[in-house]
């Protein structure tokens, strides 16, 4: 039986490189998507090709343009023959205090994170079907309850979820399509937590702890390949902090 073929979107770092290592891990063949990280994209593929020959593509695509989005799933089906599975977890994250939302914030924030994910699981559909795929979609735990000064990234997630519930009926019964709604898994590498508010976070997290690029991963995987009876759903993976927001 042929290894199943995901495709992962901004693998090249971070959790993105962590769900990509376990699904290969388990077999899959991926498609590792970047935007600007090739170094890093490379060096991951060549990584997982000496692990297992063949079994890993580093390919470019700007999330915000249709056409690279139809021609990264075109590449894939090409390369590899099918696709089983895609992965949107490329995000953009930054503040947008109101007053100060520009059309350039608005554009990058929902292109990596609405539309993006959209067009793409447009594009892969008739692919996953035939193989009775799946889509993971990877969200916010602030998709529900609104981080203060980042209104348009709340939103766009927010929109993230209510696509993956559509799809999940617009596309069953053949896909089924989830999300993983993160927490405090990696600090934002810009900064824009202080020590402070990393603190007052962790407080508010039952677990008392930020959680790993491992924690997602291991629930793409899950959503994947061990979960056929479940769509339409949303797994907080938060350490608990949702309960209290």
């Amino acid at each position: 039986m042929p290894a199943p073929v995901i495709l992962v979107t901004g693998a090249a770092r971070r959790v993105g490189a962590a769900i990509a290592r376990t699904l290969h891990v388990a077999g899959a063949n991926v498609v590792l998507h970047y935007r600007s990280s090739r170094d890093e994209a490379d060096a991951l593929a060549a990584a997982l090709n000496a692990a297992r020959a063949n079994s890993a593509l580093a390919l470019a695509a700007n999330l915000g343009e249709r056409a690279a989005l139809e021609s990264l799933v075109a590449r894939t089906v090409q390369h590899f023959g099918s696709l089983d599975g895609l992965v949107n977890n490329a995000s953009s994250f930054f503040r947008t205090p109101v007053g100060e939302i520009d059309d350039a914030a608005w554009n990058e924030l929902v292109d990596s994170n609405l539309k993006g994910p959209l067009f793409l699981a447009q594009a892969a559909a008739p692919h996953l079907a035939r193989h009775s795929g799946a889509i993971v979609n990877i969200t916010d735990i602030h998709a529900d309850r609104p981080l203060k000064g980042y209104a348009v990234y709340s939103s766009a997630k927010a929109g993230l979820v209510g696509l993956t519930r559509s799809l999940a009926i617009d596309l069953a019964p053949q896909v089924r399509v989830n999300a993983v709604a993160p927490g405090a898994i990696v600090w934002p590498e810009d900064g824009s937590f202080d020590q402070a508010e990393r603190a007052a976070i962790v407080a508010g997290t039952p677990l008392q702890r930020v959680g790993s690029e491992d924690d997602i991963a291991r629930t793409v995987k899950f959503l994947i390949f061990d979960a056929p009876f479940i769509t339409g759903q949303v797994i907080n993976v938060d350490g608990g902090r949702s309960i209290h927001l």
